[in-house]
């Protein structure tokens, strides 16, 4: 019988430093929802006393909004793609750290009503001197998902592509299929996705391909531990030290569980014999309540720029809330243990700072904290009184912020750059904000959310002219109907220079 959670980790989705390894141990227990209207005050701070050096070569979490991500690194550049429903969008920066300011080309979008909806979890490789763009979509009923691909038209990853074909299986040729991913194994090429069998509805087979776009024979069903009933979905692979290892997601993705179990196969061994394939007990990544991590999981891997370290590339919550949104992308490196199998470590809290992959040229950006240390050249300076604390603990940047309800309070970003991003948490009792850069027109923005949810991506400034800004963040002390109060918080700014 189908398990009625088949489509529940995809419905919802629009498939929606070292300084601050302080925040890793500041693991107090979360704020409740809504704040207290009064707390420890603050009056006038100015920023930068306990600013440092400019840190070169380092990143912070989140390199995307988007779930479901996909990255590599070709000629030059990282090309990183997300589910976004209706479209494959495809985001292009020659560092990790300004992925999450780089403008995004639509790649793909099907005119066929029967393919152009519910566009989720592409994946792209290069075979030849041709890209081949995997996805699935189905005609808005979720259990007509099927698989595709679409074949780039000259040697460039953000393509244009045209459509190629259909990759069904013969025997499940009218199946529910989702999460395509290559494996290349022996020479050989092989389909392999999320779909029914025996096991799942959305369980892991493995087709034959005769080429990146032709499925030559039937899937074989792989029975796949992963400590939870509902998914097997996602599958990715490692190629190392004589296996090929399997890594996929399980449990909902809405769960805070959703998580990474693995296999491996011998380098000499057929992928279709399924008794060929050896089950690693227990999750390989998982959730990391310390660190405000919650549901890590539908990954991928990529290389360093100069192809000596291993990334992960994957998406995770900083809630524990059964939900679908506030899933983003996030990417950290793992290594190999002493048996020759992968690491993939513990996920790292967004905000924490790690080094760049090896090769990678780095932007010069930097970091400013509520509380007035800077990294770089950025102060923040308040008006009115504001409360703050440590109280939301990992859900925060070095483990702190700032928030007020008072109409007329400012926050003031004074920085030296082109670009400024605000990362802090949305509430149910959050309200609206007044922004404005330089002294300009006044944007409004509504930090209010569902759910609450930490260092969540704000807002992202337009490219300004290298050079001196302000922006300035104005509680309005308004709210829309479903919030609770009018809270605005403050927390953390990333500063770009490029």
């Amino acid at each position: 019988m189908r398990t009625q959670l088949r489509s529940a980790p995809h419905r919802a989705r629009p498939r929606r430093l070292l300084g601050v390894l302080v925040a890793l141990g500041l693991v107090l227990a979360a704020t409740c929802a809504v704040r207290p209207a009064t707390a420890a005050a603050t009056s006038t701070i100015t920023a930068g006393t306990a600013r440092s050096a400019a840190a070169a070569g380092t990143f912070r979490n989140p390199l995307n909004t988007g779930p479901d991500p996909f990255m590599t690194y070709w000629n030059g550049n990282y090309y990183l793609t997300t589910t976004q429903g209706g479209s494959i969008r495809m985001w292009r920066s020659p560092s990790l750290s300004t992925l999450l300011t780089a403008d995004p080309v639509t790649v793909w979008t099907d005119a066929d009503p029967s393919r152009d909806r519910d566009v989720w979890a592409p994946e792209f490789y290069r075979f030849g001197d041709r890209w081949y763009l995997y996805y699935t979509a189905d005609d808005g009923t979720d259990d007509h998902h099927r698989v595709y691909v679409a074949e780039s038209d000259r040697d460039d990853p953000a393509g244009p592509y045209h459509f190629k074909a259909k990759l069904a299986p013969p025997n499940h040729a009218a199946d529910f299929a989702i999460d395509p991913g290559i494996l290349q194994h022996n020479g050989r090429l092989y389909l392999a996705y999320s779909g029914i069998n025996a096991y799942q509805h959305n369980g892991l087979n493995i087709a034959p391909l005769s080429n990146p776009y032709t499925v030559s024979g039937d899937a074989v069903a792989i029975n796949a531990a992963g400590g939870c009933p509902e998914v097997r979905e996602g599958p990715e692979f490692l190629y190392r030290n004589g296996r090929t290892w399997m890594t996929y997601s399980t449990c909902d993705t809405g769960k805070p569980d959703y998580q990474v179990w693995m296999m491996s196969l011998p380098s000499t061994a057929d992928p279709l014999v399924p008794g060929n394939w050896t089950q690693h007990q227990g999750p390989v990544f998982s959730r990391a309540d310390d660190h405000g991590v919650f549901g890590p999981g539908h990954h991928a891997f990529f290389r360093s720029p100069d192809g000596t370290q291993d990334w992960i590339v994957y998406h995770a919550k900083t809630t524990s809330a059964y939900t679908y949104s506030d899933r983003t992308t996030r990417a950290q490196r793992i290594g190999w243990n002493a048996d020759g199998s992968p690491n993939l470590g513990v996920p790292l809290a967004t905000g924490a700072t790690q080094d760049l992959p090896s090769g990678d040229p780095g932007p010069g950006g930097y970091w400013i904290n509520d509380d007035g240390r800077s990294n770089g050249a950025g102060t923040v300076a308040y008006t009115g009184a504001w409360n703050s604390g440590t109280g939301c603990a990992a859900q925060c940047f070095w483990g702190d912020d700032h928030w007020s309800d008072r109409a007329g309070n400012t926050a003031t970003f004074t920085f030296t750059g082109t670009r400024i991003a605000l990362l802090s948490v949305r509430d149910t009792g959050n309200g609206y904000a007044a922004l404005s850069i330089d002294g300009g027109a006044e944007q409004r923005l509504d930090y209010y959310g569902a759910i609450r949810t930490g260092e969540t991506l704000q807002y992202l400034s337009p490219r300004l002219a290298y050079g001196r800004h302000t922006l300035r963040v104005r509680v309005t002390g308004e709210h829309d109907a479903q919030s609770g109060a009018s809270f605005v918080s403050v927390d953390r700014a990333e500063v770009y220079v490029d």
